[in-house]
């Protein structure tokens, strides 16, 4: 059957509205053949003939709803993504954090990598906490996705040649064992992240969050979801804390309390309220 006529425009208004409800994921006319083409493959590796009959199995199914999530979603990450991120994470926001924390009698930072993908994002930040915090910091980061391959990848934490592009050396050597094939992140690095899988239009029960990063998530949401999801990012954290999101991405406009706030390196987003 030839893609432009995979589904009707009624198909496709039902299934859009279901993955829409289902996760804020938004599909237009401008990104529809993505969703047709995901769609075929899995019919196809589910062996269900016709659309109809999926449509009928993803309203009562949740776990083939959260397996055609998977299969939409797209998973795109690297180590160390976006320098200029990095940076400001390094040389302002850790300095910042840790000086507020001893201020306040507080040696421990909390942080979110919301979107995680295969792991690459909160690896790279676990590493840098290890490089970087005072002794006798500590550290923990809820590493969340969508996508349960992705996860299962994150989890193993193990990385092919190719995929090790940007890990600095003095990192690479510390916190990975070379395999055949590829790089095995060590346990040292993996026990301070917990992978879990998150739904983002649903509420994460996490609290006193210092730093959360979510980028090129809220890209994939209609206006109402990106700020729905703002906003229960905003509640989750303390009252002084930072907001990393993707750079082609801005709350600009948006109805949140955060604040914009421009380093030498890169746009975060902070939550300070005096006490």
């Amino acid at each position: 059957m030839p893609l432009d006529t995979f589904l009707s425009d009624a198909q496709f208004s039902k299934i859009r509205d279901l993955i829409y409800n289902a996760s804020g994921i938004h599909f237009t006319s401008s990104n529809r053949t993505i969703l047709e083409s995901r769609l075929k493959e899995r019919l196809r590796k589910s062996g269900i003939p016709t659309v109809d009959e999926y449509v009928s199995l993803i309203t009562k199914d949740d776990g083939e709803m959260k397996t055609l999530l998977d299969t939409v979603t797209t998973n795109l990450t690297r180590f160390f993504r976006n320098t200029a991120h990095f940076q400001t994470f390094e040389r302002h926001v850790i300095p910042e954090l840790v000086e507020h924390k001893k201020k306040n009698g507080l040696k421990h930072i909390k942080l979110w990598s919301a979107g995680c993908s295969t792991g690459e994002e909160p690896y790279s930040l676990a590493m840098v906490l290890l490089d970087l915090l005072p002794p006798g910091f500590t550290f923990d980061i809820t590493a969340s996705d969508l996508s349960l391959k992705s996860l299962m990848t994150a989890k193993e934490g193990f990385y092919a040649d190719s995929r090790m592009n940007g890990v600095p050396e003095k990192y690479l050597s510390r916190y990975f064992e070379k395999k055949p094939g590829g790089y095995q992140v060590k346990e040292e690095i993996k026990k301070n992240i917990k992978f879990d899988y998150h739904n983002l239009k649903l509420d994460s029960g996490l609290k006193g969050l210092d730093i959360v990063f979510c980028r090129n998530v809220i890209i994939y949401f209609d206006e109402t979801a990106q700020t729905n999801v703002i906003n229960k990012f905003y509640n989750a954290m303390n009252d002084h804390s930072y907001l990393f999101i993707g750079h082609s991405e801005s709350l600009f406009g948006m109805d949140t309390n955060f604040e914009f706030y421009k380093t030498e390196w890169a746009i975060v987003y902070r939550k300070f309220l005096q006490k």
